[in-house]
This record gives C-alpha cells, structure tokens and sequence, in this order.
C-alpha cells in the first residue's frame, strides 16, 4: 500500500509541476497580446529566457534557501539540491527530492514571470539575466522560507497554502520596483500628467494566455496538497475554480459599471486575480467563502488599475494590480474565512471564532514580505541602473525591442513590408 501510495503521489506531483510549468505558455501569449507588436518576439522570448535562469539559479542556491535546514531565515544547507536530509522542512511531501525540486521551481519561475511586467516593453535584456539570477536567489527564496521552509512565520501559523504571498505578492512588488525606477513608457502619459491608452495587439492571444494560466492553476493549488490518498486535492481545485469564475463575472461588471465597456481584457484579469487570491486559502476555505474572495479580487483589481495608472504607474500587463492586489487580499482572506475543520495551519479565521489572532499573523507576513522584497528589489535595480543601465535608448524603444535587442521582429512579414514601398519609391527616383 505504502508503494502505491508512493507511485500515485510522486506521478500525482510530478504532472501537477508540468501544469505550472505549461503557465510559462500562458504568460507569453498573455504578455505577448498585451503589448505592441513591436515588441512581440522579445515579449515572447523572454519567457524561455526566464524560466532558464531560474531553473539553473534555483537547482544551485535557491531549492537549498528555501527549504534547507537552516534558522528563521534561511535554510543554510543543500546547495546544488544536495541530499533528501537536509530538507526536512518538505519531509511531508511522500515523492522523491527531484520531483519535489521541479514542483517548487515551477514556483519559483511564476514569480519571476510575474516580476517582467514590470519591465515590459523597455527594459535592456542584461536586466533579465542579472535581475533574474538575484531574483531566483536573494529574493524568493527567503520569503519562501519563511513561509514554507519551517521560518518564522511559518512557526507563527501564517496560512499561505499555495503562495498568494510567497509566489505572487513578491513577483508583484519587484515588478512594481522596477516600473517605478524604468518610468513609463514613451507617450503613455500628456504632459498633464493624463494616461494614452497603449492597447495590446492581440486580444485572442491574451484570453487564451488566460485560459492556460486558468488551467495550469490547477496544478498550481491543487498540487500543493502534495499527494492523493484522501482525495482533498479535488476540493481545493473545486474552490480555485470557483474563485476563478466569479472574479470573471465581477470583473466584468465592474469595468462595466465605471467605463460603460464590456472590457474583454478586464476579465481575464478579473480570472487571474481571483486565482491569485484563491492560492492562499483554497485548502482553508469553504466554497461559498472561495466565490466571494474570487469576486472581491476581481472586483478590486480592475478598480486599482485604473487608479494606478491615474497617479502616473505605467504597469503595462498590471502586474502589480492583478498579482499584488490580489495577493494581499487573498493572504488576509484566511484571517476571515478559515473553517476549523479546514484550519490545519494556524487558526480558524474570525468569521469562524478564531479572533484576530490569524488576521493579524496574515498581516503581518504581507508587510514583511512586501518591505524585504521591495528593499531589496530596489537596491538591486538601482545598482543596475546606475551601472549597465535599466532601459533602452528612446530611439531603441520606438523602433521596438524585437529589432533593437535581437535584430529580427516578431512579426516579419508586418514590419518588413512596411519598408518595402519607401525601397521601391528610391529605385523609381
């Protein structure tokens, strides 16, 4: 029984980790529709280019950081992924050391991919290498260990089941570092200071980024329960999918309700906030609790992007709205909602008769979280400013990223032909 067990929770993990992996897909196409086609090939390219990075940075230092024996702080043993002993801290997952790394990387390349909003559409490449590497291995793996790898907070009782605070709320805050630090790109903003719309070029490609993500996040919570013995990992993809369905509706209703449009764009956003909401207490919460955190994430998300972009934050994907928004909301929603039958982490919540005590202990792993990540994401992305320099030249940046940081746009044919008259008007003369 026991090798059963084994066998069915070690494949169980292993496709749950592929599902993550595959949202890398969902973020190009998301990414790549939400921005110019200009920038399209780069936009796309960038998405393997990260996932490489992280996946090198996080096998050599940043798996060890997170869950390796340690202090309160950091784990201090298992570099290079090291030996199963040094990991007690993910002893509960019943799979071996290999798939448990690739399960946790795929996290890890999330957060990473969340963090590029931020730079979209104006960032030199070398940024992504080197702010990538530091990323994979000062940033996400402390507060994961925090959380996950037996740290502090994690002593504390914080309920973070799947990582609205450890995957998303960091990806958001570095992302929003780095927009604030780059400014806005050119012609997003009159001299008033009033916002231009800088649509997307492909609607289609952003739903069905959206869609993938939405599946993926399937392996994304329910994989986290890390094995399939009693079943619970169908009830927490019963409230992701919940969650998912009512932050589209609000969403939706919402952008209707404050610009009179049926906003497509908004709803996916609507989806992924709900989603990243949900992450944290999926395993916490009863179904009726997992549509109104969906709903409220939706809803609040598609409110603050507009408010943001109004204060002059050029957030091109809205990363910081959709991943960091969503995040707070859905890490402090188990101070609220956590049942006692479902609150094996910490306490139940204050709807519940828990109190204050999870709220408070929700709080303050967002704070924490938020401040480290944005103290050190800002050190580094100044560093690198004042050094190699964050953004490409004004003229780089209107002739766009695919032709000035790889010599080839993403769409040839387009731009190509676009040449091709002025080519054959200078033959005539």
């Amino acid at each position: 029984m026991n090798d059963i067990k084994f066998m069915l929770d070690s494949l169980w993990v292993i496709i749950a980790a592929i599902l993550v992996i595959g949202m890398q897909m969902g973020f190009a196409l998301l990414e790549t529709g939400s921005i110019r086609a200009k920038n399209a090939g780069h936009v796309a390219g960038k998405q393997i280019l990260s996932f490489a990075i992280a996946s090198l940075a996080f096998w050599a230092f940043g798996f060890a950081i997170t869950f390796g024996n340690g202090n309160g702080f950091f784990g201090v043993h298992g570099w290079f992924l090291g030996s199963e002993k040094v990991f007690d801290s993910v002893s509960w997952m019943n799979i071996p050391l290999s798939i448990k790394f690739l399960f946790q990387l795929s996290f890890a390349a999330v957060s990473l991919a969340i963090a590029w909003g931020g730079f979209a559409e104006r960032a030199k490449l070398v940024v992504y290498f080197i702010f990538g590497i530091l990323f994979t291995v000062l940033i996400y793996p402390v507060v994961g260990h925090w959380v996950w790898g037996g740290g502090w907070l994690a002593k504390m009782g914080m309920q973070d089941f799947a990582g609205s605070t450890v995957v998303h709320l960091q990806g958001a805050i570095a992302a929003l570092i780095a927009t604030i630090l780059l400014g806005p790109r050119i012609g997003k903003f009159n001299k008033d200071g009033s916002p231009n719309t800088i649509g997307g070029h492909n609607m289609v490609y952003t739903v069905m980024g959206g869609f993938i993500l939405w599946l993926g996040w399937f392996g994304f919570n329910a994989g986290s329960t890390g094995g399939t013995a009693d079943g619970f990992f169908g009830y927490v993809a019963l409230t992701t999918n919940l969650a998912a369905a009512a932050g589209a509706i609000a969403a939706l209703l919402t952008a209707m309700a404050m610009s009179r449009k049926a906003d497509i764009g908004a709803m996916v956003n609507g989806v992924l906030a709900a989603l990243v909401a949900i992450t944290a207490s999926c395993a916490f919460v009863a179904p009726w609790a997992a549509v109104v955190i969906g709903a409220v994430a939706g809803s609040v998300t598609y409110w603050t992007s507009v408010y943001f972009e109004k204060k002059g934050i050029d957030d091109p994907i809205y990363a910081f709205s959709v991943h960091g928004i969503a995040g707070v909301i859905g890490t402090l929603s188990t101070g609220f909602f956590a049942t006692k039958e479902l609150a094996v982490v910490g306490k139940p919540g204050l709807f519940y008769g828990g109190g204050l005590h999870q709220l408070g202990v929700q709080a303050l792993g967002v704070v924490t979280a938020a401040v480290y990540v944005a103290i050190i994401s800002f050190i580094v992305l100044a560093i690198l400013k004042a050094t190699v320099g964050l953004r490409v030249k004004a003229e780089d940046e209107i002739a766009g990223l695919d032709i000035a940081e790889h010599g080839a746009y993403g769409y040839p044919e387009t731009f190509e032909s676009e040449k091709k008259p002025n080519q054959n008007q200078n033959k005539a003369l």
